[in-house]
């Protein structure tokens, strides 16, 4: 139990680019330190919120070594390390430098939808190979497989340094079914901003969240009075950003809360092809949204 760090609200931190498309790190900068002041637990960084499919390798390297010093400790951080190619994974985990880096982040191998025997052998080799705490991330929306409770339960059970599972499924049963059969010191966190407040009432620990980006103070409080059993103040939280998770996501991840985060006049509203931004009447509603909760 002890040795799972990511507990609680855990931002999906977002790159800011500038209007060139390079990457804005004054930006950065300051969405960390608003993050950090306004109750983030732990950052997860270089995940899909962050583009990392269009950041470049010397970016991907500029930008760890950047984080770990901006951060310096304050809260943990969680690195998404995953792919296709387990040799690449694992390659990756043994030559790199993971000073500063608390865990990573391992998305099931996506497109070339392996049976769940080659997930378990997949995620087996990254667990023998990582330096640090393993935290498995199925998203079948996006990977195209969907990876089991019972296989999750055997990688759980069979590796002391795989901690936790961003569960983002969307199968509450299946969620609920992992919560309910884990080992002790294992821990399922909700890898969907709409379904946390339900998750964290079935036993989950926390969120790894996309809107946490532009509004950590209030999901940080829904986060925690959940977590506290403090479930009809939470529930009133959850049903305020009711209509904020679906604008959020209507247009794709990150174009709504990119649009968020320039309307509160934190970063330009710049994506990377082939993502674009949202549509303007997606805009217009996120606007009104950011103009009614004062920012």
């Amino acid at each position: 139990m002890a040795n799972n760090k990511f507990r609680g609200l855990g931002v999906a931190l977002i790159t800011p680019f500038a209007k060139d498309g390079s990457i804005d790190l004054a930006a950065l900068d300051r969405l960390v330190e608003y993050q950090i002041k306004s109750g983030a637990d732990f950052l997860c960084i270089m995940g899909t919120t962050a583009e990392t499919p269009t950041l470049s390798t010397d970016e991907k390297a500029m930008l760890k070594q950047h984080l770990v010093e901006r951060v310096a400790g304050r809260v943990p951080l969680l690195m998404g390390c995953g792919g296709n190619n387990t040799a690449a994974v694992v390659h990756e985990l043994k030559t790199s430098d993971w000073s500063g880096i608390d865990g990573i982040l391992s998305v099931c191998p996506y497109y070339n939808k392996p049976s769940q025997e080659g997930l378990y052998q997949h995620y087996s080799a990254i667990a023998k190979a990582s330096p640090v705490p393993v935290v498995l991330y199925n998203v079948p929306g996006r990977t195209g497989v969907n990876m089991t409770a019972e296989t999750t339960l055997r990688l759980a059970r069979d590796f002391e340094n795989i901690v936790a599972i961003k569960e983002a499924s969307g199968n509450i049963s299946q969620m609920d079914d992992i919560i309910k059969n884990k080992p002790a010191n294992f821990d399922v966190i909700s890898g969907d901003d709409g379904i946390t407040f339900p998750l964290i009432t079935l036993g989950a620990v926390g969120v790894i969240s996309v809107i946490g980006n532009a509004l950590p103070s209030e999901f940080s409080r829904m986060v925690r009075l959940a977590l506290k059993g403090e479930y009809s103040t939470s529930l009133t939280i959850h049903h305020k950003f009711t209509e904020l998770f679906k604008l959020l996501f209507v247009d794709g991840n990150p174009a709504g809360v990119k649009a968020m985060l320039s309307e509160m006049g934190m970063i330009d509203n710049v994506l990377r092809l082939p993502l674009v931004p949202t549509r303007l009447t997606t805009m217009e509603k996120i606007s009104s949204i950011v103009r009614e909760l004062g920012y």
